[in-house]
């Protein structure tokens, strides 16, 4: 029997058709507190630092830890106080055109490893699709998607298929910050994956 991940219309990686500006993207970034940021909850996937920021989350959830997760089935979202302060972020948001649903800053620090993991939720094909957004990076972040490398510059946009195994290795300097968003796979999104 074949997964869902066989069967895709899209490749495991695509990246869009668009492209922002990196330079107002990082000044977002330059206002934020060293405290903003909330360690990831799913410690067995990694070792070192990965937390988060969350720009939109689940409608009523309060605790930091319900804000950065996602969760299976939710329908409502609502953005946080952070995305008022993000005006060049809260842009390439709205230059989304379909449901947006989670939001979120992810940091991993240097030298830190996001173990080989698979969201099996996370497949554009069953009518949801993540996107990777790169704000700070470096040549020595690791990205590996089904056991190959996928490079991604500041300001690129990224589907990402990651039902598949992927797994995460800043060996840089420095923190690399991605902009994550959850969209609704709607008529627009798939001719942005067709490209």
């Amino acid at each position: 029997m074949a997964t869902a991940s066989a069967q895709s219309a899209w490749p495991d990686r695509v990246r869009l058709p668009l492209v922002f500006d990196p330079g107002p993207l990082a000044a977002d970034l330059a206002a934020l507190e060293r405290g903003d940021w909330t360690a990831h909850f799913v410690q067995r996937n990694y070792e070192g630092d990965w937390s988060v920021l969350p720009l939109r989350a689940q409608a009523g959830a309060m605790h930091p830890i319900q804000m950065i997760y996602s969760a299976p089935g939710a329908t409502a979202f609502v953005d946080t106080p952070w995305r008022a302060r993000m005006p060049a972020l809260s842009a390439v948001i709205d230059a989304f055109a379909c449901p947006v649903l989670a939001v979120r800053l992810m940091r991993l620090a240097a030298g830190s490893v996001i173990k080989e993991h698979a969201d099996f939720d996370l497949d554009a094909a069953d009518g949801l699709a993540r996107i990777h957004v790169p704000i700070q990076t470096n040549a020595d972040v690791d990205f590996r998607l089904n056991g190959t490398r996928v490079a991604m510059a500041p300001g690129e946009a990224w589907y990402l298929r990651l039902a598949d195994p992927h797994s995460v290795a800043n060996r840089g300097r420095a923190a690399r910050i991605h902009l994550v968003l959850d969209l609704v796979v709607n008529d627009w999104l798939m001719r942005q994956l067709e490209g």
